[in-house]
């Protein structure tokens, strides 16, 4: 079984290294060059504006509105379009930056432009964390209402309470103009087009550094939050903290764009704290195109020349939001993916290229091996790999699962089975962590682990893999193994928003992993693209790749036809290696030529443990799930 599982890998890895030599040889010259091309374009495009736009009707005020709304737009991207995470209340941030910039600029307290803008985008930034802290506890609808409150609150705080502050209903007039002192010489900026280049710097850079984060490890991590985000926990990664600092990272982008607009317009709105204003932003995302990051710059481009336009046609101007609307439901509709997803999506599908954050040379790396992360010292000598004591699962009335013992010895591959309705899901939960027990403790080498959760556990080295794939399905496979290999190199969190992605070391594991399970061929495959047998196997590759030595399997073989049946079998065998391992399978021909020792479950109770062979011949086993087979009848 090894064998066959063994020959369809180097089947596999044979196909990928001679589909991919040649692009992979001429990424070597390209490959830099390709990756810094958007950031060149958007370069050309900021400096080219000026010149073409104005011959669409576009002014330089109009333009540098846009901008403004393109800078914030790139925060709530990150946000949004990426992590998945839809806030109502972004304009809480928008116009607290923009406020306390002008109030500085106007009391006469930080006589500095640059400095000002510095202090209201970092107490926007601050408000973020304390909003994010709060709101980031709930997830979907919740979270989403839970910004809407804040964002409301804030708006009812800033004409009430703080309204000698912020001028309530009135607003605060008088911003200065933008003064820059390089020392020797100091700088006006006066309206129009200087005012543009002036806030054209500032989106650039922006945009630099939202590009560099999506493309960092952070990024990607984002990425599978959005995919996935009860994979990435059981991968390793702490996603509370991930979202709560891109939370404070959109509130700062938004804070930024705030203090712009108090600085153009020589006036601070109340509105920029307005439902209106979150609703806008949302809008204009989606109609750009999240996750794309320049989505809510095309997103704002339309909307606001239409929102210009349309009201200097007389016959047509008290019908302007009725034709946004129309003109917003069109285009959401025809671009499933916005504008610029649909531009992209496009250029993609013209020159047949991977992905843009993936780095094609990544490829053309083998590496032979997968390793292992070491085990821990255990605080009992010949303690158990993995042992539960006594744990037992209660909902109100009901016992899912009541006082079992177990326990994995080095280097064993211990199987569990059970009739549906056992018992079995929830006590593999529990072992992973997932679950917190009602009763009884689960130890890991000698250390307690109960109640620390899926993410602690996965770092410690136990990983498992699921029933029911889960998986980021809208990326591609390299990406995907590549998510555990982060968890495994950085731990459950790092900050390292503005680092590289790839590095020899991260690529020659990932590539290991893939090929490890047969799929080099399929390496830059987007996942919902692949056949279910592939993604089981996918489904494996993730919980190795998190290198633990210690493997859970749910149901490895679940909807797998002969064929894919015979691979799973023999790659299961191959990975023996340096791990211990716990499977849970309804295939009891599988099972009995896998497992040293099974568990048996019955009603949530262990009914039986031993041998296969003792398993076979237990008549309470065979009475309760083998239905009294004899040696000969198929399982």
């Amino acid at each position: 079984m090894s064998t066959v599982h063994e020959g369809a890998v180097a089947a596999h890895g044979a196909d990928q290294q001679t589909a991919g030599n040649a692009p992979a040889q001429h990424s070597i010259h390209g490959g830099g060059m390709r990756r810094q091309l958007p950031e060149m374009i958007v370069g050309l495009c900021l400096i080219a504006a000026p010149f073409v736009l104005p011959y669409l009707g576009m002014s330089p005020d109009l333009l540098t509105r846009i901008l403004i709304w393109g800078l914030f737009g790139l925060g709530f991207d990150l946000l949004f379009g990426y992590t998945g995470l839809l806030s109502f209340g972004q304009a809480a941030f928008y116009g607290t930056g923009g406020f306390v910039t002008a109030y500085l600029l106007t009391a006469g307290l930080v006589p500095n432009m640059l400095v000002a803008l510095l202090i209201g985008t970092a107490v926007a930034s601050v408000a973020g964390l304390v909003i994010g802290y709060l709101t980031l506890r709930r997830t979907g609808i919740y979270f989403a209402m839970s910004t809407l409150a804040f964002g409301e609150m804030f708006y009812f705080l800033q004409n009430s309470s703080f309204k000698e502050y912020t001028g309530g209903e009135n607003g605060i007039a008088g911003v200065p103009p933008p003064q820059l002192s390089l020392g020797f010489v100091d700088i006006h900026i006066s309206s129009g087009w200087p005012m543009y280049w002036f806030v054209a710097f500032f989106f650039f850079i922006g945009y630099l550094i939202a590009r560099r984060i999506v493309r960092s490890p952070f990024g990607a991590v984002l990425k599978a939050i959005r995919g996935n985000p009860k994979r990435a926990m059981a991968l390793g990664h702490s996603i509370q903290s991930y979202k709560l600092t891109v939370f404070v990272v959109a509130a700062a982008y938004g804070g930024l764009a705030g203090g712009l607009l108090g600085i153009f317009q020589s006036y601070m709105p109340p509105d920029a704290f307005s439902l209106d204003t979150s609703a806008q932003l949302v809008i204009q995302t989606v109609m750009g195109g999240a996750g794309t990051l320049l989505g809510p710059l095309l997103g704002a481009t339309i909307w606001l020349y239409l929102y210009e336009g349309l009201q200097r046609i007389g016959e047509l101007g008290p019908y302007w939001k009725l034709i946004l609307g129309i003109v917003f439901v069109v285009l959401v509709t025809v671009f499933r993916h916005g504008v610029a997803g649909a531009m992209l999506d496009f250029v993609r599908a013209r020159r047949g290229r991977l992905p843009a954050d993936i780095d094609a040379d990544a490829s053309a790396k083998v590496s032979s091996e997968l390793s292992i992360v070491p085990p821990l010292a255990t605080s009992r000598p010949g303690a158990p790999v993995l042992e539960a004591r006594g744990i037992g699962k209660q909902y109100g009335g009901l016992k899912a699962v009541s006082d079992v013992n177990f326990s994995l010895r080095e280097g064993e591959l211990h199987g569990v089975i059970g009739p549906n309705g056992a018992g079995k899901s929830t006590f593999f939960a529990m072992l992973a962590g997932e679950l917190p027990t009602t009763t009884g403790k689960v130890y890991f080498r000698g250390q307690e682990i109960t109640g620390i959760g899926v993410t602690a556990v996965c770092q410690l080295g136990m990983s498992k893999s699921y029933q029911i794939n889960q998986l980021f399905e809208h990326l591609t496979v390299r990406q995907n193994v590549m998510i555990p290999v982060l968890a495994r190199n950085r731990g459950k969190f790092r900050n390292d928003m503005l680092k590289g992605l790839h590095s020899d070391a991260l690529d020659e594991q990932v590539n290991a992993a893939i090929a490890l399970v047969g799929l080099s061929s399929h390496a830059d495959t987007i996942v919902s693209e692949m056949a279910y047998g592939e993604k089981r196997r996918l489904e494996i590759g993730l919980a190795l790749a998190t290198g633990a030595n210690v493997l859970l399997f749910d149901e490895p073989l679940a909807g797998l036809g002969p064929e894919e049946r015979v691979l799973v079998v023999g790659l299961l065998k191959s990975i023996r290696r340096g791990r211990s391992m716990v499977i849970v399978e309804h295939d009891m021909d599988a099972m009995f030529e896998l497992a040293e020792r099974i568990t048996v479950l019955y009603e949530g109770c262990k009914l039986a443990e031993g041998t296969p062979d003792e398993i076979r011949r237990d008549s309470s086993v065979q009475a309760a799930y083998l239905g009294g087979m004899d040696d000969h009848e198929p399982a």
